[in-house]
């Protein structure tokens, strides 16, 4: 009974490509990346707001959202240009 489940698994043209594998791993990661960034936004405005005044505080959470808005820019920047390049080379 096991060789007959076995022999009705499938074929291997049923499996998904390694490109595609790839580009769900990129996407993945990408989106873990976002999410990061997207965190450090809101810490960095909840450390603005605590900072009650001291300069060196609010400079440190200014440029801490700087960076975590460039992050999430970077990352969804890298989902559409892998987006486009993934259709462009499907075809």
């Amino acid at each position: 009974m096991h060789i007959i489940n076995i022999a009705h698994a499938g074929v291997i043209s049923d499996a998904p490509s390694v490109s595609h594998i790839g580009i769900n791993v990129l996407f993945f990661l990408l989106s873990v990346a976002g999410i990061v960034a997207i965190i450090s936004l809101v810490l960095a405005g909840v450390k603005y707001f605590l900072a009650i005044g001291d300069e060196k505080v609010m400079e440190s959470a200014k440029r801490s959202a700087t960076y975590a808005s460039w992050g999430i820019l970077l990352a969804m920047g890298s989902m559409i240009l892998i987006r486009f390049m993934g259709q462009f080379f499907a075809q």
